[in-house]
């Protein structure tokens, strides 16, 4: 009886190991060429299987490498009526470029489970179509980044006692109105408070939501310094969010968000980088700041 129940348990351990998701897949390389050109490049062929354009970044301290973020509008949609603020997160799709030709973009399933949480079911057809289109323009080979079961996504966290998608401290900044919210992030992000600047935007009046994705440019305590650190491996990791539900502002705080990005690290790893979490959020927390007198 104990060997065919060790037996079982080892059958349940490959099973949950098939189903796990990486955060990242690797596309069809491009030639070695200029990084404005390579970016140039793959905006033209996402725009062509219907892909909306949101922005590119290129990160300081970060050498070689870009991402693209463009937006669908099938989940566009499904954001817009699944009745949660929070899945604007999700508007973003981001795409990563180095130098040498690398490409490779965030694997849907794997970031929208993650980000949609329960709403994720009724994401799947255009989860799908998104995923049949970035295979066709962009090639589609090896998911890479570490793994993760997916059935674990709805409520990821790395870790016992560390932050999930909706903790606490996510939370970064309150105002009276939705619009007095955005107000204040887009004027924020025009000024560069932070040492930071907008990368892309999109926002739902109807539904009070809207995201930014933000590059922190400080050399000191900007995205590039722990992004050396830890591996600079995966360009579509960034930008980091800045999100806005009703007259809430978030940035999902790091030691989520890191984790998401980069769950193979090691813990020894999140040492190296464990003033980043608190440096991120003080950044973004700038960016969310009613009082601008000391930006």
């Amino acid at each position: 009886m104990r060997k065919h129940w060790l037996i079982g348990c080892a059958l349940w351990c490959v099973a949950q190991l098939s189903m796990a998701l990486a955060p990242y897949t690797h596309a069809s390389p491009l030639p070695a060429a200029d990084l404005n050109a390579q970016i140039s490049q793959i905006e033209g062929k996402l725009k062509s299987e219907g892909f909306t354009l949101l922005g590119h970044h290129v990160p300081k301290g970060i050498t070689g490498q870009a991402s693209i973020v463009v937006s669908d509008p099938a989940m566009l949609a499904v954001i817009q009526a699944n009745g949660t603020g929070s899945s604007i997160v999700a508007a973003g799709l981001r795409v990563g470029i180095a130098q040498d030709g690398a490409v490779s973009y965030m694997t849907p399933e794997y970031w929208y489970r993650a980000y949609l949480r329960n709403h994720y079911a009724g994401a799947q057809t255009a989860v799908k179509s998104i995923e049949q289109r970035l295979a066709k323009v962009l090639g589609s080979g090896e998911g890479f980044g570490g793994d993760v079961p997916f059935a674990q996504l709805t409520d990821y966290r790395y870790m016992f006692g560390m932050e999930r998608f909706d903790s606490a401290n996510s939370e970064i900044g309150s105002f009276t109105s939705f619009d007095e919210a955005l107000n204040t992030v887009q004027s924020n992000l025009n000024k560069g408070f932070g040492d930071t600047q907008r990368v892309y935007e999109v926002v739902m009046p109807a539904q009070k939501m809207a995201v930014f994705g933000v590059a922190m440019n400080s050399a000191s305590d900007g995205e590039g310094w722990w992004v050396n650190k830890i591996g600079t491996d995966f360009p579509a990791a960034l930008p980091y969010e800045v999100f806005i539900v009703d007259n809430k502002v978030y940035a999902l705080y790091a030691r989520y968000r890191i984790a998401l990005a980069w769950p193979a690290l090691g813990m020894g790893q999140f040492m190296g980088i464990i003033n980043a979490p608190e440096a991120i959020r003080n950044t973004l927390a700038r960016v969310a700041a009613a009082s601008t007198a000391n930006n």
